[in-house]
C-alpha cells in the first residue's frame, strides 16, 4: 500500500507530522528523499485542506419590534 493511500486513515496529528517531515526533507534531504517528499507534499496538503471544516454562517437575528 502506497503512503498516499494511507493519508485518509491518518490522524490529524500524524498528518501534520508527516507534512512537517516532508517539508524538512524536501529542503535538506538526499536527492532521493527530496524527490519523494516533493511528490508526497501535494497529497498531504490536499488531505489537510479537505479536513478543514468551515464554520457555519449564522443568519442575522430578526430585530424585535418596539412595544
Amino acid at each position: 500500500m502506497d503512503l498516499v493511500e494511507k493519508l485518509p486513515a491518518m490522524t490529524d496529528v500524524a498528518l501534520s507530522n508527516l507534512q512537517d517531515n516532508a517539508t524538512r526533507l524536501s529542503k535538506s534531504g538526499t536527492v532521493k528523499q527530496k524527490a519523494a517528499a516533493e511528490a508526497l507534499l501535494p497529497a498531504v496538503q490536499a488531505e489537510i485542506t479537505s479536513r478543514i471544516v468551515p464554520k457555519p454562517v449564522r443568519a442575522p437575528r430578526a430585530k424585535k419590534k418596539a412595544p
